[in-house]
């Protein structure tokens, strides 16, 4: 009820008014909000809420290379994390079936997890756990991370960007094209990984 009230009752900045308050901030507010989004999402916290701001306070030019570098880093930090706590796959669970699709992440783990960040369905948090436990190394993993997360970012930048007004109508054009190679891509490691196994 209190939050109710307060949309209703307290006068909220529009969308054209927050990008005039962030560029009055002068070049330190872009280093911290890329500072915190790097931070913040390493944990499991919706990712496109950053995404989705970097549009509306930047624009597009800015908020794409703020989005992008600041998420890939964080999800290298994720890895990381994982990894220095000790939680392996490997450790964790003695299975053939698992051992084989580690030994292919790490032969070919660039593929799978650009593939995966292609996907929008896909939780970016979960995603740079599940990497961080398998034994993907992790120079392909960033760089794919960084590739993979190019195209579905501009496209929620550009949403962000939309909401003081300029419309692109490339949006969801851009979002089912990204999701379509994801998943594409995706098949095809997982149909090379069946061919490979029963040879």
């Amino acid at each position: 009820m209190i939050l109710i009230a307060v949309v209703l009752l307290v006068p909220l900045p529009t969308a054209v008014q927050l990008r005039d308050w962030a560029t009055s901030l002068g070049i330190w507010f872009p280093l911290a909000f890329f500072a915190a989004h790097i931070v913040v999402t390493v944990f499991p916290f919706p990712r496109t809420a950053f995404t989705l701001a970097a549009g509306l306070l930047f624009g597009p030019a800015l908020g794409v290379g703020i989005a992008v570098v600041a998420s890939a880093l964080s999800a290298l930090l994720a890895l990381l994390l994982v990894r220095a706590l000790g939680w392996q796959f490997s450790k964790l669970v003695s299975h053939p079936a698992l051992a084989t699709v580690d030994a292919r992440l790490r032969a070919r783990g660039w593929q799978a997890i650009f593939s995966l960040r292609m996907i929008p369905a896909v939780p970016f948090s979960v995603l740079n756990y599940a990497a961080g436990a398998s034994a993907v190394r992790v120079m392909p993993y960033l760089w794919a991370t960084l590739a993979g997360l190019i195209p579905g970012t501009t496209a929620v930048v550009f949403l962000g960007d939309a909401l003081t007004g300029n419309v692109s109508p490339l949006l969801v054009l851009v979002s089912v094209c990204t999701a379509a190679v994801g998943i594409a891509g995706l098949v095809y490691e997982v149909r090379t990984h069946r061919r490979a196994h029963v040879e």
